[in-house]
């Protein structure tokens, strides 16, 4: 099932249209910077604006999804690279108002298209906005309320809608974001759950689904900013550092205030063997947190020294990886459940690496008790009868 998940996670940035207005650009330069406070804000007011419209909902369901996304840490790519601890635990607890203005929006949505395709079943704007709104809900369903089968039948129907729009207008290649998306998870996921795929009709493509998205990447417009997120994500997994940085670039020279792309930036540097560069990328998060950036206003300062600390520890700088970590875990409870139990795993390996065992035991119990059931806290439970040792290479 974390491949699924992971699956769901990447195909949930796709609510904007054609013919954006230029509120909805304002709100969605707030939503690529992190400020999904103020993107709300202004997909409210759009929606007061345009009372028939069906996007403005999709696009504040979205930044709702995403602003609990962001809260419980589950936007870092690691969540999409394999073993991790988010999708382990238990499930989001949004409020009931937030949930609540979140299935509205989404109802109206699909309220307000629905009426269009009453009329014309071929309204390619209407498809597609219907479509979208079964995509977020489907990552809500899967991501918040952990309804798999319930996320499966609303992905699914996503990329149905999508590829009617297409269907209709070969031309709208941003709409084939879904498509591509959807052919890469199949393509990733393991046999038994790839039978999924050829229940629903659809076989999925790995490469294919790359070459998509990477077209919308590079001729897409409404749509492009969120094929370089989904990009980045995929070429991290693919083990293609390389090129997600300079997707990353991109997207930063674009969305500079989105403290995340720094931050993977630098994972991706210190993947590439250039610590300096991933310092580098890090240290302009701090500055920025030190200016007083309004994204980076709710981001704990440790958040940094838990990235600068992760850096440090795969390029063996285990003493000032072993100050920052502590750093990091002084202020545990400040953090999300992610960033939390793997610092406390990653300070436990340090000392593990120090030849400090009695501490490393402390730290691993820590880990363990911080989110129990966690991968990281089972790791850490393996490390408790054998000291962690770095693999070679």
């Amino acid at each position: 099932m974390p491949a699924l998940a992971a699956a769901i996670l990447l195909g949930a940035a796709l609510a904007t249209l054609p013919g954006i207005d230029p509120e909805s650009v304002r709100g969605f330069d707030h939503f690529f910077n992190l400020e999904f406070e103020q993107a709300i804000g202004v997909f409210r007011s759009t929606i007061t604006a345009q009372p028939q419209a069906a996007a403005p909902r999709n696009h504040l369901a979205q930044a709702i999804l995403y602003r609990e996304l962001l809260k419980a840490g589950a936007l870092e790519t690691e969540l999409v690279t394999g073993r991790n601890a988010f999708l382990r635990r238990e499930k989001m607890n949004p409020s009931p108002a937030d949930e609540a203005e979140f299935d509205q929006a989404i109802a109206d949505a699909m309220r307000l298209s629905q009426a269009v395709l009453d009329k014309n079943s071929a309204d390619t704007a209407a498809l597609y906005t219907m479509g979208v709104a079964y995509g977020l809900r489907g990552n809500y369903n899967f991501l918040v309320r952990k309804s798999w089968v319930a996320a499966l039948k609303d992905a699914t129907q996503c990329r149905k809608l999508h590829n009617r729009v297409t269907e209709i207008d070969p031309s709208l290649v941003d709409a084939r974001m879904t498509q591509g998306v959807h052919d890469y998870i199949i393509g990733n996921l393991s046999w038994t759950y790839r039978a999924l795929g050829f229940v629903v009709g659809f076989r999925g493509d790995r490469v294919e689904g790359i070459r998509t998205v990477e077209r919308v990447w590079r001729e897409g417009s409404f749509n492009r900013s969120e094929a370089g997120v989904l990009l980045a994500t995929v070429y991290r997994r693919e083990r293609r550092s390389a090129d997600a940085v300079r997707v990353l670039e991109s997207l930063i020279h674009q969305y500079p205030r989105n403290y995340l792309f720094w931050f993977e930036l630098g994972q991706m540097y210190s993947d590439l063997g250039s610590k300096d560069k991933a310092l580098a990328a890090i240290d302009q998060v701090e500055k920025l947190k030190r200016m007083n950036t309004p994204a980076l206003a709710t981001m704990p300062l440790e958040k940094v020294y838990y990235f600068r600390a992760t850096v440090q520890f795969w390029y063996r700088d285990l003493d000032n990886a072993a100050v920052n970590f502590q750093r990091v875990t002084a202020k545990a409870s400040d953090l999300d459940l992610n960033t939390g139990v793997t610092a406390w795993m990653r300070l436990g390996q340090t000392y593990d690496l120090l030849g400090r065992r009695n501490e490393a035991l402390q730290a691993y119990r820590k880990a363990i008790d911080y989110a129990p059931g966690s991968y990281r806290a089972k790791e850490s439970e393996a490390y408790l009868r054998s000291p962690y040792q770095r693999k070679q290479g």
